[in-house]
């Protein structure tokens, strides 16, 4: 079968961007010819057997850009005609969304005022999202989070038995051959660090947005003996200048180090000692089950559609909401001084146990259902 994968932009170091080509790679080892429509491509192409169609559009500000690439998208996909439409952005045409994204209109009418609501901005982002998920769409979607899911049907009524909730997806491989202690030194060896330095990983673009600003304020928190053998490493593409505005006035600039994306990222969750993610805003966070299947604790706000999955394998700390500095102050504090054994074992045996029960190509395996079905 044909199968077509939209998303507006790739670059190798975001979470759906991520997602998207694993699940594409999955398709076409299964003999599937797929073709990935999209309006910018950073980063290496994937092999022969998966075609990328990068297509031309303009417009001067954000939302008539995305306009334009969707009449490019929809043009295209009218000529290819593939047997299934699978969105990693919303748009009209689509046959399964895989909803990466929390709900815009949720967010239009907590976070915004009435007059943003009256912006061309809102009115296109919110037709494409209803373009999805309304009563009267037939789109599929491939969701992340149950909270997330409640959401939108409070907004849509969309029904039931369009939502497939997946189980996270468990990249054993990607860990396995690595050693943790000859990792840690050579981690520490790579970045100037002292043997025994402790290591608060951070992973993710868009650093206000991942609350990197949290994790330098939890990291000048802590007593001076700890925070003087305490180094973060923060991995991801922003720009770097307000976080190292904030790292120079609470005195500890020269222990954050900023890297931008890395591919080697599974290394660098073996080598360090926490990870914190105190995002603000996160529908999923594949990052905090990769943390969890390398047995390095984690520290995560309970606002992140994955946090449950931390709660449960007591694998770290989940901070409530409304977020308290102080809470993560006390939490990293915690996880720094005491024996981490406990934290990082109970990770790896619930990954572990995801792994045993669900398919490590749950993705693929529904949209091979669903397009079976679209055609029967």
């Amino acid at each position: 079968m044909k199968f077509a994968f939209v998303i507006f932009k790739y670059f190798p170091y975001g979470g759906a961007q991520r997602d998207m080509l694993r699940i594409a790679r999955d398709c076409a080892a299964r003999g599937h010819q797929v073709k990935i429509y999209t309006g910018q491509w950073h980063g290496e192409r994937p092999h022969k057997n998966i075609e990328v169609a990068i297509l031309p559009y303009s417009g001067f500000l954000n939302h008539q850009r995305h306009q334009q690439l969707i009449a490019a998208i929809t043009a295209q996909l009218a000529i290819d005609r593939p047997d299934i439409v699978v969105g990693f952005n919303r748009m009209p045409g689509l046959d399964a969304y895989y909803a990466a994204d929390p709900c815009f209109i949720e967010r239009a009418y907590t976070e915004r005022n009435c007059l943003y609501r009256l912006s061309g901005r809102y009115r296109f982002f919110a037709a494409s999202e209803k373009a999805v998920m309304s009563q009267e769409s037939g789109c599929h979607i491939l969701s992340l989070s149950p909270r997330e899911k409640t959401i939108f049907q409070r907004w849509y009524q969309t029904p039931d038995e369009r939502f497939h909730v997946l189980p996270p997806n468990i990249p054993a491989q990607a860990f396995s051959g690595i050693d943790r202690d000859t990792t840690r030194r050579e981690v520490r060896l790579e970045f100037g660090l002292p043997e025994q330095a402790n290591i608060v990983l951070m992973v993710g673009s868009a650093f206000i947005r991942k609350g990197l600003d949290r994790t330098i304020t939890g990291t000048a928190s802590l007593p001076e003996p700890l925070r003087n053998n305490t180094w973060i490493l923060a991995v991801g593409e922003d720009k770097p200048e307000g976080m190292l505005a904030l790292a120079r006035r609470l005195g500890i600039e020269n222990r954050l180090i900023l890297t931008g994306g890395r591919p080697d990222v599974p290394r660098l969750m073996m080598g360090a000692d926490v990870f914190v993610h105190a995002a603000r805003s996160e529908l999923a966070g594949l990052v905090l089950i990769e943390a969890m299947t390398a047995g390095l604790p984690v520290i995560v706000t309970d606002i992140c559609g994955y946090a449950p999955h931390i709660e449960a394998a007591k694998a770290g700390a989940v901070l409530p909401e409304p977020f308290n500095q102080d809470d993560l102050n006390r939490a990293l504090a915690h996880i720094l001084e005491a024996d981490r054994t406990p934290w990082r074992e109970n990770g790896l045996r619930y990954t572990g146990d995801i792994a045993a029960r669900f398919s490590p190509t749950a993705e693929a395996d529904l949209l091979e259902q669903l397009a079976a079905a679209k055609h029967a």
